[in-house]
């Protein structure tokens, strides 16, 4: 297990300047302690190369999209399928006498975004128009790495964005149960892989010793959260966790608006941990999707097999 460490500047909690160092190298923008980063999919959009998912099924602008995260690196879990390097990972709580403003985040990771998009403009692949409505995106997907909910104002900087007129998509991993009964986003998603303690902790790896009864407060949280949408996602991992009938009473106590089924992807760091035969085909998602709609009475809307997802709503 990595130690919990913290880095402090003047004050405030700060990235660790190696780790900021990497995270430039890989193309992120950091500020203080937060991360933002042009996404895959906003890249080829830009080139009108094809869109997010999330586009085919809640209609978000995908080169309009701005993904990023008030705890770039910070987590309480060690998710071994995760693509992300958890050896960034650093403390377990973000004291909020040492965070920064929402004001400033915002404001701050907009430059950001900005000077990493610069480069495209240039680019005689990426249509002008589209570039040009890059620069003000439309819509703040919170869920870029670490853990969004460690930042403790996290439903104030939900309500800065959504002041705005701008949508927001928030993904957790239910280990602040109590924030999210304060977080009112257009679409929060918690993150639910594990139908059992024992998988629990050898999937998700948590640091808190009570990690799976808060994922149990969450799921009861979650329930009753004033967001717009909620969406369980369930990533699938074969081998790993594809039996639908033990999510079902998982989703009894939730009762989510949506459930995304998305196969575990192999890439990045999670091939350290992971196999190739532990990513599903788009097949075996759809497969394991009919499965669970026969079980739970949640029907199947729509599929995305380039990025192998399944949507389900109630």
């Amino acid at each position: 297990m990595i130690k919990p460490k913290v880095y402090i500047k003047d004050g405030k909690i700060r990235i660790d300047p190696e780790i900021e160092r990497k995270l430039r190298n890989a193309q992120y923008g950091v500020w203080g302690h937060s991360t933002v980063e042009i996404c895959h999919w906003t890249k080829k959009a830009l080139k009108k190369e094809g869109v997010c998912y999330k586009r085919k099924f809640f209609g978000i602008e995908t080169h309009r999209c701005m993904e990023f995260s008030p705890a770039g690196v910070f987590c309480q879990n060690r998710c071994i399928y995760c693509w992300r390097p958890s050896e960034f990972y650093s403390i377990l709580k973000m004291d909020e006498s040492m965070v920064d403003d929402p004001k400033e985040i915002v404001e701050h990771l907009m430059e950001e975004r900005r000077k990493l998009l610069s480069g495209f403009g240039g680019n005689e692949k990426v249509d002008k128009q589209l570039f040009k409505e890059s620069l003000n995106p439309s819509h703040f997907a919170i869920s870029l790495s670490g853990e969004p909910t460690m930042y403790p104002k996290i439903d104030v900087l939900v309500k800065e964005y959504k002041k705005h007129g701008m949508i927001t998509f928030l993904v957790t991993n239910g280990m602040q149960p109590e924030r999210l009964l304060r977080i009112n986003a257009d679409q929060l998603y918690i993150s639910f892989e594990s139908y059992n303690r024992k998988l629990y902790e050898r999937l998700n790896v948590p640091l808190y010793k009570d990690g799976w009864e808060r994922l149990m407060k969450s799921l009861r949280y979650f329930r009753d959260n004033r967001s717009k949408r909620r969406v369980m996602r369930i990533t699938l991992i074969k081998d790993w966790n594809m039996k639908a009938e033990k999510f079902k009473e998982f989703i009894d106590i939730a009762e989510p608006d949506f459930i995304e089924t998305k196969a575990y992807m192999y890439i990045g760091y999670s091939r350290e941990r992971m196999k190739f035969e532990n990513m599903p085909t788009h097949r075996e998602v759809v497969s394991f999707s009919k499965e669970l709609s026969d079980i739970t009475g949640y029907r199947i809307k729509d599929e995305e097999p380039k990025s192998r997802v399944v949507l389900l709503e109630r």
